[in-house]
């Protein structure tokens, strides 16, 4: 497949400066480690080769191997493969899947594997994927894979990869120390990294400084200055994400919260709502700092201040991505201290006297219990709310559909009618269980 095919498939026209670096890079070097700020397209910037290399007369082969710290990445970037459409099998491995549906779709071996270091491990232990013909191995985000939490894990899939000739890390952030297992030492190392913050125009950083030790009205000020801009607020601790949560609720900020103790449903919901406008603001921690490419996320907003200047890179990543701009706020109580990597480029500004609520949502989200699976799609969904719910185009947003579940953004003014006139009704021909998303 070639690029111009793989970049009209994305409706991209043209490679970044990074990205066409990487496909040179590549030409001489069998080992690359890539550095990029975040939302500069490294996900394509390794793709593009990695499809390139696979050979469509072995696809019913592994043949190559994409390593990511978490299940919202790997479910990113099977996303993106998906609407590039390779022509070969590809199949998504991560914790809090059932592993008897992977085992199931790895009987017939995939050309492509997307993975969690645990889950990979899992399998690789119980034979499920065959690894003698896995060429080409990505790590993404390499730095938070190569933690000293995941090191017994990775050494032993690394010591299962014999015929590995194309190894690609890629992040945001260096290590200093790469473990031996992972076996670098001839990689050439292209280094794209923007180190002065300043002098990037899409990006602007401000502090806004709060009178109380607990940031929640300053935060509330903040959120009705910004109106329904799409922003992100990182907390440090699971446990304040809830809390900072209802106390918006309370306040009347409407937003819902993401964090690592959720139900994977409750997490695939919140991210659904998040994406189709059900919400303008997700609470989270730094889990949804890597891996999530979700668009038009005008703010960040630092609640709590970061515990390193990376955590700070990469929460900052999740706005001004591919060439949008955005703007980051660090709120900051009277007791504490910035960061010089905060203060030496935030611009101190003041909030209004007089507070306005943001507009609510015009739209809310139908959880739907059945999905691909279930051989239901979104033209199948669409058609179903347009001639049983008698919904025109425009009422319907975003759809997602998953393995055996989808989300469906409705306009919100018609999800009470629509929810009567289908309550009875079929899709192709199967009871599926409607309802609004939790």
């Amino acid at each position: 497949m070639n690029t111009d095919s793989i970049l009209e498939s994305l409706k991209i026209k043209a490679l970044n400066q990074m990205q066409l670096d990487t496909q040179i890079a590549l030409q001489d070097h069998n080992n690359l480690v890539l550095l990029s700020n975040t939302g500069t397209g490294k996900t394509l910037a390794f793709l593009i080769p990695l499809i390139q290399s696979i050979d469509i007369e072995l696809k019913n082969k592994t043949q190559a191997l994409i390593m990511v710290p978490s299940r919202e990445l790997a479910l990113q970037i099977e996303s993106v493969l998906k609407q590039i459409q390779p022509g070969c099998k590809i199949s998504c491995c991560y914790g809090g899947h059932k592993r008897e549906i992977e085992e199931n779709n790895l009987v017939q071996p995939p050309a492509i594997v997307i993975a969690t270091a645990g889950r990979m491990a899992d399998h690789l232990r119980r034979g499920n994927i065959k690894t003698d013909n896995i060429k080409f191995l990505v790590l993404d985000e390499f730095d938070k894979i190569l933690e000293l939490g995941f090191h017994e894990e990775m050494a032993y899939i690394m010591s299962q990869l014999p015929a590995v000739k194309t190894k690609m890390l890629t992040s945001a952030t260096q290590m200093d120390v790469f473990p031996e297992f992972i076996d670098i030492s001839d990689s050439f190392v292209l280094n794209c990294i923007v180190e002065d913050l300043k002098d990037d125009v899409m990006l602007s950083f401000y502090t806004v400084n709060s009178e109380e030790d607990d940031k929640i009205d300053t935060l509330f000020a903040l959120l009705c200055s910004l109106k329904n801009t799409s922003s992100i607020v990182f907390c440090n601790h699971r446990d304040a994400v809830e809390r900072v949560y209802n106390l918006l609720k309370d306040k009347g900020i409407i937003s819902v919260f993401y964090h690592g103790g959720m139900e994977q449903y409750e997490r695939e919901s919140a991210l659904c709502k998040f994406r189709n406008n059900s919400s303008n603001v997700l609470i989270t921690t730094d889990l949804a700092s890597r891996g999530l490419d979700i668009e038009n996320i005008r703010s960040v907003i630092h609640y709590h201040l970061p515990h390193t200047e990376e955590s700070f890179t990469h929460r900052n990543g999740r706005t001004a991505r591919m060439d949008a701009s955005g703007s980051v706020f660090t709120i900051v109580g009277p007791e504490e201290k910035t960061p010089n990597y905060i203060s030496d480029i935030s611009t101190e500004i003041p909030l209004p006297d007089s507070l306005t609520l943001p507009e609510k949502p015009q739209w809310g989200t139908l959880f739907l219990a059945a999905g691909k699976k279930d051989k239901i799609n979104k033209i199948d969904i669409v058609g179903f709310f347009s001639n049983k719910g008698q919904l025109k185009k425009d009422d319907i947003g975003l759809i997602d559909v998953k393995d055996f579940s989808a989300f469906v953004a409705i306009r919100k003014s018609k999800i009470s009618g629509v929810l009567a006139l289908i309550k009875d009704e079929k899709i192709k021909n199967k009871k599926v269980k409607i309802e609004i998303a939790k």
